[in-house]
């Protein structure tokens, strides 16, 4: 069943790290670690680091152009 929040939670345009690291499913330390190595795009307001939803989507679609690399190689 979908509530409001829900709602307000697919229509944000930044997330902070700790709400990076629930929707990815990693760790802090990945999390900065994709940072470091420029994989995760991020921004700051102040001293808050923030990830924009467009960085996670572009994470998630490189880790399926990643798979798809690795899948193509063992077949």
């Amino acid at each position: 069943m979908s509530t409001a929040d829900d709602v307000i939670e697919l229509t944000k345009y930044l997330y902070k790290i700790p709400e990076a690291m629930a929707l990815l499913s990693l760790s802090r330390s990945v999390i900065y670690e994709q940072i470091r190595a420029g994989r995760l795009r991020f921004v700051k307001q102040g001293r808050a680091t923030l990830v924009p939803a467009s960085a996670i989507r572009d994470y998630v679609a490189l880790l399926e152009r990643e798979a798809e690399v690795h899948y193509g190689q063992t077949a």
